[in-house]
């Protein structure tokens, strides 16, 4: 891929799923059509970009009536870390019927739709709608250049996508079989954690469309197994929100569900208790003096105040706030859901939080 861009911290840009498999079918049409691959391939992205692309693999031949032609791109994500990062993503281009269009097929590697409350129909390849359509553009524009119809049946793959989608949030939204081909820019900007955000969106999607009542917002595995546990919600009302909660509780505003548990470790939630609503240690801080005065609030008093705001971490201020009989989890998880009912803005959901220490234990509640 050429035209390298950076973000003002130096960071470079990257290029979706999406914007790759459009490269490899627009190179592989083309040599359908006239019987060379251009490398690298130049594409047109929604906002105007026109990055290029070194093709990783061509060809050009097959049993298939008129033949096929394949070519294969690597994803370069840039300094983003993504699973799909260095994955091959190939399109294998055949004819189609006249007067079918383009047709899309899951390859090895590329999930299929199994699930309603996708933006895909049940059935479908996990192909997403935006590239679904930069790829129709692609095609009608080469076919404009080189004589060609526009009906062609486009398979995409991704070299080891199946296990590559095991790390990915597609075996709970119900896309079996491989990875999704995303974007809806074709850029991937470095640290933007756009497709998990994405994901929240669509785990909510597929909750309601399933007809869930209560779903569950989790920080990690450890979250997750305490609430099936609690409540025996199945895998597929847990939304892995990591460090997201106001992705979860944004997106819950516009699209409700009757319930909602916030669940997740201390720390992070005592950061949903002060007002944050992105948990990353990087981008939130834990504020030792905020949960000293949550602590004197819940019954504590000045010396342990003093303790809590000398001491190094969270964690160790519920173990202080443990041993001086004071109820510091439920505090937070109370302000916690103060946070929550304020971002949701009225919306017809009932919060409510649980709080974990490292092992699992609940060490704190509002319901």
């Amino acid at each position: 891929m050429t035209g390298e861009r950076r973000t003002p911290e130096g960071l470079r840009y990257g290029w979706t799923t999406g914007a790759c498999a459009t490269a490899a079918t627009t190179a592989a049409y083309t040599a359908l059509l006239t019987g060379d691959f251009p490398d690298p391939v130049t594409i047109t992205l929604p906002k105007g970009q026109t990055p290029a692309f070194a093709l990783a693999v061509e060809h050009l031949g097959g049993e298939h009536p008129g033949g096929e032609a394949m070519a294969g791109v690597v994803k370069d994500a840039g300094d983003d870390p993504d699973v799909t990062h260095g994955a091959l993503i190939r399109s294998t281009v055949r004819h189609g019927s006249p007067g079918s269009g383009v047709a899309f097929r899951a390859g090895p590697g590329v999930g299929t739709v199994t699930k309603a409350g996708l933006p895909l129909d049940v059935g479908e390849p996990a192909i997403n709608p935006v590239p679904r359509q930069l790829i129709r553009e692609h095609v009608a524009a080469v076919a404009a250049a080189h004589g060609g119809t526009g009906d062609v049946v486009v398979e995409i793959s991704v070299d080891g996508g199946e296990e590559l989608a095991r790390k990915t949030w597609n075996p709970r939204l119900g896309i079996l079989g491989g990875l999704s081909i995303l974007g809806t820019t074709g850029v991937v900007v470095p640290y933007s954690c756009s497709a998990w955000i994405d994901s929240i969106r669509r785990g909510i999607d597929v909750a309601r469309a399933g007809g869930y009542e209560h779903v569950a917002g989790c920080t990690g595995s450890t979250s997750e197994k305490t609430v099936m546990a609690l409540y025996g919600l199945p895998e597929d009302a847990l939304l892995d929100m990591g460090d997201f909660a106001g992705a979860v509780l944004k997106y819950l505003r516009r699209h409700p569900v009757p319930r909602l548990t916030v669940a997740g470790g201390f720390g992070k939630l005592s950061k949903l208790a002060d007002g944050h609503l992105d948990l990353h240690s990087g981008r939130s801080q834990v504020d030792l003096s905020a949960l000293a005065r949550t602590a004197v609030a819940a019954g504590g008093d000045d010396e342990l105040a003093a303790r809590i705001t000398a001491g190094n971490t969270a964690l160790e201020a519920l173990r202080l706030a443990e041993a001086a009989g004071v109820p510091l989890g439920d505090a937070v998880a109370r302000q916690a859901k103060q946070t929550a009912v304020e971002v949701l803005r009225g919306a017809e959901v009932a919060v409510d939080v649980v709080v974990i220490d490292r092992a699992g234990v609940i060490v704190g509640r509002a319901h």
